[in-house]
């Protein structure tokens, strides 16, 4: 080999912009960073309960926001497409499951009553509405005969 073709080689050895199979190649001063999804930039979207037990409601009145059907609707409770559980008459908010049913479920159901537990035995205790509507003949009748008593 001679002096000029050493000389050549040298020469690569020294250069920064040498081919990698020469020497050390050049690594990045700084980390590449991952992307984030979302970059908390999305507002929250503000699901949950709304309504807890014994409070009054009136229809329309939203009882539970949720994704899925966490909460099950139960007596005199509706459920919108997004799975949003709304009263459907006026009454007082009771939480339930119902023992032995499947996985047990949680319900949301409306009593007329503040007291009254669900699910109601209708068959010994009777309908508590009709069509949606009290009757107000036999809820006078039952607080004439309470007035009497005491």
């Amino acid at each position: 080999m001679s002096l000029q073709g050493l000389w050549r080689c040298a020469e690569l050895l020294r250069s920064p912009f040498r081919p990698a199979s020469l020497g050390s190649v050049r690594t990045a001063t700084k980390r590449a960073g991952g992307t984030v999804s979302n970059h908390g930039g999305s507002p929250g979207k503000r699901l949950g309960v709304k309504k807890f037990s014994d409070e009054y409601v009136i229809p329309g009145n939203i009882l539970v926001r949720q994704r899925g059907t966490v909460f099950h609707p139960g007596q005199h409770v509706r459920m919108g497409r997004d799975h949003t559980l709304y009263a459907a008459v006026p009454g007082y908010v009771r939480f339930y499951k119902i023992p032995g049913s499947r996985k047990d479920r949680k319900f949301v159901g409306i009593v007329l009553n503040k007291g009254e537990k669900l699910p109601r035995d209708e068959t010994n205790l009777g309908r508590s509405r009709f069509f949606g509507l009290v009757d107000l003949n036999a809820f006078k009748k039952e607080s004439a005969a309470e007035a009497t008593a005491s």
